[in-house]
Formats: structure tokens, C-alpha cells, sequence
């Protein structure tokens, strides 16, 4: 299996400094207000968003940043995949209050070690019946600021926009969102939706990650792109939107 974490085991490849890249802008878009938060989705499945969660989570906890990813993509995790975790318990246990487990267990126990210093995660559990219900809970309202106690930076890896709608919702509840789209594979109006969604419900967008670039390499120096053969490999960063 193709190893996703690329800022970790290469951080010297220019995917890498991309990731950098983005980190940095989230850091100053905002001026004096911190972003303690960040809420990473996209249109539909695989443009890419997990990737970028990822990633952007270990380039966060490279400069020594205290970084707890979520996954809370409760249908279709894979954040256990890309760290190589158990999938349960995990945020859907956390949020029912049901569990395999034979004793209760407390938030700590939620938290997996990653292989990165500083970088701890919460798979997304078992499948629920009802993950739109979970999201936009009292209980998940009431884990985030938990959790943003208990590190320096936040980052939740959320379900598609166009497939929950009421993950959404989940953009009010964090200081920023990064909406992560896939070269010549995410439509435009189902970008718009989700832009449109976003600010209806009062939500903060970062900016747009464009992923899946197919550029040369040797043009990496004149271009603000950067492709490869390999999966998720390419990233644009369009920051400041609102």
C-alpha cells in the first residue's frame, strides 16, 4: 500500500514544501485572530481531502505545534488507513456512547499515538445509522472545545459537503474551513454549492486546495503546481478566500 504521509517520511520533496506553504498562510490569513480550528472537506469522495488532512496535520506538528486530528468522516474513514490505527473505537463511539468495549471509556482513550511527534488521532469508529445526527450534535459541539484544551491546533477531517449536507454545519463550529477540490474531476457547480453552503450557514472558508495536478516536474520552479505519479501528489492553494 502507497504511503500517504508525505510530509513525514519525505519532507524534503517539494509536495512537502507545498504543505509548508499552506500551513504558513493559515497562520497569518487571519491577521491577530488565531486559527485553533480548521475543518478540512470537499464536493464528493476521493478529490483528495483526507490527504490533505493528513498531511497538513503533520506539517502543523513539524514546528512543534500540538496537533489532534479527527477523523469525521464516520461513512468512509481513512485516516486509520493512512496512519495505520485501529479504526474503533473512535469519534462515532465517542459521540454515542456506545462502544465494544467492556469498560467506560474516557476521551484520552479515543486519542492514538501516530507515528509523528506531537500528532495524535481519533479514527472515526464504527459505521453509524445516523453520522449526520452525530455531527451536528451538542456532543460533537461539546468535543471540540474539549479537544481544542488539550492542543495547539485542531483539524477535523469531514464528510463530503455534496453527499451530508448537514456537515455544514460543522463549518460554524471551527475557525476555518479548507475546501479540497480535484483537477479536472471536481464540477464547478458542485464547488459553488459548497462555497454557497458554507457562507449561508455563517462558515469561514481558508481557501481551496486544488489537488491531482498533472504538471511536469521540471516546471515545478516556474509554477506555483507541483505533479507526480503519485496519488493525492499535487496541491494549489488559493488562500484568503471568505
Amino acid at each position: 500500500m502507497e504511503k500517504e504521509i508525505i510530509v513525514h517520511e519525505d519532507p524534503k520533496s517539494p509536495i512537502s514544501e507545498m504543505f509548508r506553504t499552506l500551513r504558513t498562510n493559515i497562520q497569518f490569513m487571519n491577521g491577530k485572530e488565531k486559527v485553533e480550528t480548521i475543518l478540512v472537506t470537499s464536493t464528493l469522495p476521493r478529490e483528495g481531502k483526507s490527504f490533505v488532512s493528513a498531511n497538513l496535520s503533520i506539517a502543523f506538528a513539524q514546528v512543534g505545534k500540538r496537533v489532534i486530528l479527527v477523523d469525521a468522516d464516520m461513512r468512509k474513514g481513512r485516516q486509520h488507513h493512512i496512519f495505520d490505527l485501529k479504526q474503533k473505537p473512535g469519534l462515532s463511539n465517542l459521540l454515542s456512547g456506545i462502544s465494544e468495549e467492556e469498560e467506560k471509556l474516557e476521551l484520552e482513550d479515543y486519542l492514538q499515538i501516530t507515528p509523528v511527534d506531537n500528532l495524535l488521532a481519533i479514527a472515526a469508529g464504527n459505521v453509524p445509522p445516523n453520522p449526520s445526527e452525530l455531527l451536528v450534535s451538542d456532543a460533537m459541539m461539546s468535543l471540540i472545545e474539549s479537544l481544542k484544551q488539550m492542543c495547539d491546533i485542531l483539524i477535523i477531517d469531514g464528510p463530503p459537503t455534496s453527499l451530508v449536507t448537514d456537515s455544514l454545519i460543522l463549518t460554524r463550529m471551527v475557525d476555518s474551513t479548507i475546501i479540497v477540490a480535484a483537477s479536472k474531476e471536481t464540477k464547478k457547480e458542485n464547488l459553488r454549492k459548497t462555497i454557497e453552503g458554507i457562507k449561508n450557514v455563517g462558515g469561514k472558508i481558508a481557501g481551496i486546495v486544488l489537488n491531482k495536478i498533472d504538471i511536469p516536474t521540471k516546471q515545478y520552479k516556474q509554477s506555483y503546481y507541483y505533479g507526480t505519479d503519485r496519488q493525492d501528489a499535487s496541491i494549489k492553494n488559493t488562500n484568503g478566500g471568505k
